[in-house]
């Protein structure tokens, strides 16, 4: 029952989706309303199923109705610190277990919240986004609609900003987006050279700068100088093709500057990540 408690005290309830068209309507030139509703609608479909489920094992716990199979499973993940599989079902991939999924969560539609009542932020925090990939192909289409250039001829320039912090960053680019959040495995940042690095000893996991995500049209990509790392959600790497043909794991490749041969990164599994296990 505290473990219950606990949980609905920290997990939002479901937003309300009409006020928030009304802020955020659909706009031929701003793809970015579209992306925040569709956010809201992810999210609304996983606390719904959180404070139900909550709220069903509270009156079990009573006495007042009878338990069944599904309500025993959530009551034995939260015993054991797992997140229920009914709510996975409905959520977004993650390896955390349940105290660190929440605080997760939290943090999650602190990040969605905010953007509602403040309007787009000047940087966004990527790991925020329940489907990531909407959010790139919004800032592409934003850029080539208001250049009337044919979406298909759009592709993204990656371009690694030297600094962790964000506090200095006020202003938004003038096109493309600034986002940040991500973690390196493999390798770390080395902002005095721009560079890719080898990893300190004994850290396995670093913070990776800010990135600007710039849409570019018919871009050709670097033949050398350059490391395709790959971004993904969680640690597994694993992932499957969901219905809207994207990986539920794998984001997108970003070109990350280097002075060593590719395949030296390769072989060490260099990978981007929006989230760790805790």
């Amino acid at each position: 029952s505290d473990a219950c408690d606990d949980i609905i005290s920290r997990v939002c309830e479901p937003l309300a989706v009409e006020p928030i068209q009304d802020k955020y309507p659909v706009k031929y030139d701003e793809s970015m309303n579209t992306v925040l509703v569709q956010e809201v609608i992810r999210y609304n479909r996983l606390l719904a199923v959180v404070h139900s489920s909550i709220e069903q094992l509270r009156l079990s716990i009573k006495g007042i109705i009878v338990a069944s199979t599904e309500l025993e499973e959530v009551a034995n993940s939260i015993f054991m610190n797992c997140v229920p599989d009914q709510w996975a079902a409905k959520g977004y991939v993650s390896l955390k277990p349940l105290a660190a999924w929440n605080t997760d969560l939290e943090r999650r539609m602190h990040f969605v919240c905010s953007w509602i009542e403040n309007g787009a932020p000047s940087i966004f925090w990527f790991p925020g986004f329940f489907f990531p990939q909407a959010f790139l192909t919004g800032t592409r289409q934003n850029f080539a609609r208001k250049n009337s250039f044919p979406i298909d001829t759009v592709d993204f320039e990656f371009i690694v900003r030297d600094e962790l912090s964000i506090d200095n960053v006020t202003a938004k680019p003038d096109s493309g987006c600034l986002i940040h959040g991500l973690f390196i495995e493999g390798g770390t940042w080395d902002s005095d050279r721009h560079l890719l690095a080898e990893c300190k000893p004994k850290v396995l996991f670093s913070d990776f700068p800010i990135i600007l995500f710039k849409p570019v049209q018919f871009r050709v990509a670097p033949k050398t100088g350059i490391y395709h790392c790959p971004i993904y959600k969680v640690l597994s790497r694993a992932g499957a093709l969901s219905t809207s043909g994207h990986s539920t794991n794998f984001i997108i490749d970003g070109e990350v500057p280097t002075d060593m041969p590719e395949r030296l990164w390769i072989t060490r599994s260099v990978a981007l990540f929006t989230q760790l296990r805790y």
